[in-house]
């Protein structure tokens, strides 16, 4: 952060043909995590896990040993991340902050994600809106990130439609 200012806000957007509360279920239970939330080229192990508002989380992403060479936040194939439940309202949303296990200065900071099931006519859409992005990551990593995140949530709830 410099004097203060926020810095980049990115979003993504995506409809999925599953409910709101089946989206929100796959957003708070620890092993959908894992399935849904690394982009393609990644794998997820979560450490801690406490879905509640005030509750903390802690988990690993790995990159594939195939993807581009050194790359991750915390080590060259991994990024660990801390985070916290600041709100969650069922079936609305669920903002988080979280903060990356880095020694490099480019990923300090605290992001907020802000997920956002909507529900629509043959579906949910759902919003994750990141605020605060850290400077290390860039815009086109972070949406193209994203936007694997949110195909990957829509075939695990479009597969598993059990509330």
């Amino acid at each position: 952060m410099t004097n203060g200012s926020l810095r980049r806000t990115d979003s993504a957007e995506r409809v999925i043909v599953a409910s709101a509360q089946v989206v929100y279920l796959a957003l708070l239970d620890p092993k959908a995590v894992t399935r849904w939330l690394p982009p393609e080229g990644m794998t997820g192990h979560v450490h801690a896990f406490e879905a509640k508002e005030g509750g903390r989380y802690r988990m690993a992403l790995v990159y594939d040993k195939s993807e581009h060479g050194n790359r991750g936040k915390t080590s060259d194939e991994t990024d660990i991340v801390e985070g916290r439940f600041v709100e969650l309202r069922p079936n609305e949303r669920v903002v988080q902050q979280v903060e990356f296990e880095s020694e490099d200065p480019a990923f300090a900071g605290i992001m907020t994600i802000n997920w956002a099931p909507e529900t629509i006519s043959g579906g949910t859409r759902v919003r994750v809106t990141c605020a605060n992005v850290p400077e290390g990551i860039s815009r086109e990593d972070h949406e193209a990130g994203l936007s694997s995140t949110l195909a990957n949530l829509a075939g695990f709830t479009e597969r598993n439609p059990r509330a």
